[in-house]
């Protein structure tokens, strides 16, 4: 996978950094914890959090990296987009499951399936769901933890969205399709399991589901950030919005209800300078804009 572009963040209420060291502990090689920013004065009215305390934790789990966010109780996890892990070895199933089983809530049970000889799908103890397979990493291109998306609907939307988001970003493809047949527990035709790679090798997963998991929405506790390397590419990944009233910095909801962070490459740069006045104002500019704009925000962080 080249660098990447994509980064899943997590939203806790206060537990971002209790939550990335039980993780961390969980996946030892390549994990570790690698930067923290903080609540500062600017926003305090919105997000209510206490300035100096933590607002994102950046970590990397089997070497794939995350963000953790301190924003509040607003939004709670649910299975609509989990994190598929693979391990080539029983014990390594089971010592994860095992792990991970601490306070958690096992949604399928650790058992064989047609599709893995070991597979249990499990809530944390924090509300994120986990799938966790015995399998062939190189079937997931040596990506341990993909994100996984689940549609839930009567139309089946998962087929739709893959070929939306392999559409936008560069150097994408959908590696495999499995599709439920006649007389299977969904309609025929419709995405049992699917594949893909966005932006050179990043791998995510999709599936849809019935419409009995009504409550397995997609909300904001689970977005995907794309990092952009300038205005152009702010501009067109913005192109997925299609919810106008969600739009709020650099967020947007695509039509499935996915959740988005479109911004500038460098912004964590600006946000965590050593002169807090500049990451201040980086940040009210910031909390006046719906699509990011790199020009408006280097002004602010250069105090023009």
């Amino acid at each position: 996978m080249s660098t990447q572009k994509i980064i899943p963040n997590l939203w806790f209420d206060k537990q971002a950094e209790e939550a990335t060291e039980f993780y961390v502990s969980i996946f030892g090689e390549h994990s570790g914890i690698d930067n923290k920013t903080y609540h500062m004065e600017a926003g305090q009215d919105i997000h209510g959090m206490e300035e100096g305390t933590v607002m994102t934790v950046d970590f990397e789990l089997a070497g794939y990296k995350m963000i953790a966010i301190n924003g509040g109780p607003h939004f709670k996890f649910t299975p609509a987009i989990s994190f598929y892990v693979t391990c080539e070895t029983e014990d390594g199933v089971d010592e994860i499951w095992q792990k991970l089983s601490e306070g958690g809530t096992p949604l399928m049970p650790l058992d064989q399936y047609d599709w893995s000889e070991k597979y249990g799908w499990i809530q944390d103890k924090y509300g994120l769901t986990w799938q966790i397979s015995m399998g062939k990493l190189e079937d997931v291109h040596g990506q341990k933890i993909v994100p996984s998306l689940m549609f839930v609907s009567k139309e089946g939307q998962a087929e739709e969205a893959v070929n939306l988001y392999t559409s936008l970003f560069d150097d994408s493809e959908i590696t495999g399709i499995l599709r439920y047949g006649k007389d299977e527990e969904q309609p025929e035709g419709s995405v049992m399991h699917s594949q893909f790679r966005l932006n050179n090798g990043e791998v995510f997963m999709a599936m849809d589901s019935s419409p009995e998991h009504a409550d397995f929405t997609f909300n904001e506790a689970v977005s995907l950030m794309i990092q952009c390397k300038d205005q152009g590419e702010i501009d067109h990944f913005w192109n997925l919005s299609a919810v106008p009233e969600a739009e709020q910095c650099g967020w947007l909801k695509d039509k499935f209800g996915v959740f988005w962070q479109v911004v500038p490459g460098r912004m964590n740069e600006m946000l965590t300078a050593d002169d807090p006045e500049k990451a201040n104002r980086t940040y009210r500019a910031m909390l006046q804009m719906k699509k990011l704009d790199i020009q408006k925000l280097q002004e602010a962080f250069e105090g023009k």
